[in-house]
């Protein structure tokens, strides 16, 4: 626990008392959560739901069926195993160490303290406990302190969320006060000050909030419905390993002994023979649950969400977790913050009205009227905390300060002595500055809020400078109404003839600041497009309600009599039933409070909605986390980039929905994959089970299964990862948190081109006619050459049925080059094993005229599902994925 010591102010700490604080109190460093390791992060990939299911059937194949061990296809397990864990640690593992860079630039910011009897500086972790900081305009307090000397003016927004400045000044008494207290990550905006360090690191204000984010994020919805896939492909893998060592023992237990039921008895009574029969069932029962687990469907995935973590990277979007790209795509609700995220985050002086209630645009059509020119000069340049630098920039002050001295581009030409003044609280809401000017004499300029400011205006000064009896105030306030209703912020300027700061008695009024924080022109086409894409959007800010409700027209926000605007007061009466009631309808929370967005977060959750937060400051740091994804600000504090999954790195709504879209798109390149991979594995699990029924065993080799498996997991993985992100993809609704990842469109298109394909393959082997059409011998070779590449086209040519559920199976093709490239790689090496494969690959060259029927044969599954389509469309049914 801190204790106040006699810290010389003037001399500030020695070497050995920076020495033994820093012993007792610890360093200024804030802990972060231990980066895990390569090696960890690549084990926790294999708690994957498919790769469980894949390691559990690898295992009984090592243990139980170690005699008839298929080295090839277990080695393809394998190669799926590791190559999914591998890439997706290696791109996860990527992003970290890259926002680990990002995070650099807060540790290497240094301050200035006073140590030995000189000033010095230091970089921010190496801040202990009583040392005395100088801080000045524009400084970030690197540590909790208290204020022991001068004042300054205080932007806390990154930790309560309020947009004002609070003053801090020292107590007489010396004790620790709201009104000197100073915490860590907070902007000076004003003045001169010495900060006594009170609390540094996790003891911080900022560190303890740091520390409170550690709690267990909830599970994802792609890990959700990840979790409901492998039960459903396990409980298929299971009815199919059933049904397979069935049809197995069926065959050679009774078609085999033509049913004789002696014959079956007497092969049954022998145990070695009837041993091998359940082994080998055995075998071909793990077999069915290898098929029918899409293996390639993990390492697809991470495919997928590692080639959209680059191409967000180009939209300014930087993804910290690789699951939080698939989130965004799932989000229903969006609770968003106002200014730099809907506005520019830039305040601009829009024009001026002088007391006589006349209207400029800009400084040159108030140079018009030079004398009142010169007073509205004066009462922006003296009253006002910001200030030119030599080269003719503007530095210090708030963001209202800065705006106001960027409306006045002329320099001053009299010289004007600034004698007292007391700048800006959000109690007293006015500044007060006395000077003496040349022409005008001494003066008291009056700078702040129109409702303490008019009321006591008994006169006003008229465009030629001369002071004129009575101020038109009901004018005057029917005029600021308006202007507020529009998003637009106003500021009253006066002139006191007492020449004390803080009288306001007998003012002469001079005229009103127009200052508007415009609408970011992308905000409006970003809210348009989460709208479109039926995801509610809640605009969370401190501004008035008058204000926010402006904002939210002119964004497109509020578009209807029934959309709902609360105050954090009217939210806090509300009962959480009553919250969740008004949720859909809730467009707009103004003057809210940090705690505000944390309850609307967890009433969501609790909705069973998919939550988005944005946020930038500490305060938003508890929100961010406990939604299903946060976006932060890239200009936010750490503390929030540190909570979120994904960071917007310029600030933009639109990049939000530019985040939203490519989610969308990578579950959509999921559910293509799934659906192209599951159609393959329903034709082999098919073949398999009815296979031994009709006398057609499986008439694929090892080898080219291996082939096969390097197609439908792998190359098919990288061509549909790189699936592009459509615009019309935000024109549907929301997937519901628990929605199955397969999909009524999915599970027919599965089921009828898998059926199709499966009795086509049956045709091709068992077909009189078509063996007439092949050159035949003993062994069939030229046959079973044709049915490898039959097989192997049929897959090529349903990616493109797979890939699209429109009818122009072409559409948007030229997005995706890696597809053609991938396909096209296919056939090369498909075309050349037929040729050239050899006996390896069992395989001896056709002619052409076997080519083209294999090929046509194959071909046959476009025309197939084409009728699917129209038959759908016909019904009117919903078509997609």
């Amino acid at each position: 626990m801190w204790k106040q010591d006699r810290t010389d102010y003037n001399c500030g700490l020695s070497n050995k008392e920076v020495g033994l604080n820093r012993k007792e109190y610890g360093t200024n460093q804030i802990k972060k959560v231990k980066q895990r390791s390569f090696f960890r992060q690549l084990l926790e990939t294999l708690g994957d739901p498919i790769i469980k299911i894949l390691l559990v059937a690898l295992v009984i194949k090592t243990v139980f069926l170690f005699h008839s061990f298929d080295w090839f296809e277990t080695l393809g397990i394998v190669i799926a195993i590791f190559l999914a864990s591998f890439v997706s640690t290696i791109s996860e593992y990527g992003s970290e160490q890259a926002f680990a860079k990002l995070q650099e630039e807060s540790a290497k910011i240094k301050c200035r303290v006073k140590r030995n009897s000189q000033v010095m500086e230091v970089e921010v972790d190496d801040i202990v406990v009583n040392d005395i900081v100088l801080l000045e305009t524009g400084d970030k307090i690197p540590a909790d302190g208290i204020i022991v000397f001068g004042s300054i003016s205080v932007d806390e927004s990154s930790l309560n969320g309020e947009a004002k400045e609070i003053s801090k000044v020292v107590d007489k008494k010396g004790t620790m006060t709201n009104n000197n207290s100073c915490f860590r990550g907070t902007v000076v905006y004003d003045g001169n000050a010495l900060l006594q360090v009170t609390k540094v690191g996790d003891e911080t204000f900022y560190g303890k909030m740091a520390g409170e984010l550690q709690e267990i994020a909830p599970d994802s919805p792609l890990k959700i419905r990840l979790r409901g896939l492998a039960r459903v492909i396990s409980r298929i893998g299971y009815c199919g390993a059933f049904l397979v060592a069935f049809s197995y023992l069926f065959s050679v237990l009774v078609i085999d002994n033509n049913f004789d039921l002696n014959l079956i008895l007497a092969t049954i009574r022998d145990i070695p023979v009837l041993t091998g029969y359940i082994l080998y069932a055995m075998t071909l029962s793990v077999t069915i649950i290898v098929v029918a687990v899409p293996e390639g469907l993990p390492m697809m995935i991470t495919l997928v969400l590692s080639s959209n973590m680059k191409r967000m990277l180009k939209s300014n979007v930087l993804v910290r977790k690789l699951v939080g790209i698939e989130t965004a795509g799932s989000i229903n609700i969006l609770f968003t913050d106002k200014t730099g995220t809907l506005t520019k985050g830039k305040l601009e002086v829009v024009g001026f009205m002088s007391g006589g209630i006349n209207e400029y645009k800009n400084e040159q059509e108030l140079y018009t009227n030079r004398a009142l020119h010169s007073l509205v000069k004066l009462s922006i340049v003296e009253n006002n905390a910001s200030s030119y630098t030599s080269d003719k920039k503007i530095v210090g002050g708030n963001i209202t300060d800065r705006a106001l001295l960027n409306f006045i581009k002329s320099t001053n030409d009299n010289e004007v002595e600034k004698i007292s003044n007391i700048v800006f609280s959000s109690e007293r809401k006015y500044s007060s500055t006395i000077v003496r000017d040349k022409k005008w004499g001494l003066l008291n300029l009056i700078k702040g809020s129109p409702e303490i400011i008019l009321p006591r205006c008994s006169s006003y000064y008229s465009e030629f400078g001369t002071k004129l009896p009575g101020v038109n105030i009901k004018e005057i306030n029917k005029l600021i109404d308006s202007t507020t209703r529009r998003g637009i912020r106003v500021i009253a300027f006066a002139i006191n003839n007492n020449y004390h700061v803080d009288n306001l008695d007998n003012l002469t009024f001079l005229g009103l600041a127009f200052i508007k924080d415009d609408i970011r022109k992308e905000a409006i086409k970003g809210i348009g497009l989460v709208k479109s894409a039926g995801i509610e959007t809640v605009m969370i800010t401190g501004d008035n309600k008058e204000t926010a409700c402006a904002i939210g027209k002119e964004v497109g926000l509020i578009t209807s009599d029934d959309d709902l605007v609360l105050t954090g007061s009217e939210l806090k009466l509300l009962s959480d039933q009553k919250v969740m009631e008004l949720l859909p309808k809730l467009k707009i929370v103004a003057r809210s409070l940090p705690a505000d967005k944390s309850r609307l977060v967890k009433l969501s959750e609790q909705m069973g909605l998919v939550v988005g937060m944005t946020g930038d400051g500490v305060n938003d740091a508890p929100a961010l986390k406990s939604a299903n994804v946060g976006f932060a600000m890239g200009s936010g504090t750490e503390v929030a980039k540190e909570a979120s999954e994904i960071v917007i790195l310029d600030d933009n709504f639109l990049s939000i929905a530019k985040a939203i879209l490519f989610g969308r798109t990578t579950f959509k390149s999921i559910r293509k994959f799934i659906i192209f991979q599951l159609t393959v594995n329903f034709c082999a699990i098919f073949l398999s089970i009815i296979g031994p029924f009709i006398g057609a065993e499986t008439p694929v080799t090892v080898i080219q299964m291996l082939w096969i498996n390097m197609i439908m997991d792998t190359l098919a993985g990288i061509a549909f990862a790189y699936e592009p992100p459509l615009e019309e993809y935000m024109k549907e609704p929301p997937k519901k948190k628990k929605e199955a990842i397969i999909n009524k469109y999915m599970l027919g298109e599965i089921l009828f081109t898998g059926l199709y394909s499966s009795l086509l393959c049956l045709f091709f082997l068992k077909s009189s006619w078509i063996h007439e059409l092949f050159r035949m011998d003993n062994n069939n070779k030229y046959l079973m050459t044709a049915f490898f590449g039959l097989f192997i086209f049929m897959g090529i040519f349903n990616c493109f049925n797979a890939r699209t559920n429109r009818l122009n199976l072409l559409s948007h093709l030229y997005q995706n080059k890696i597809f053609m490239l991938v396909i096209a790689f296919i056939l090369v090496v498909q075309v050349y094993l037929i040729y050239f494969g050899g006996t390896l690959f069992r395989t001896f060259g056709l002619t052409l005229k076997e080519f083209e029927i294999m090929i046509l044969l194959a071909a046959t599954v476009i025309p197939v599902d084409f009728i699917r389509k129209i038959w759908l469309r016909l019904r009117k049914e919903k078509l997609g994925v």
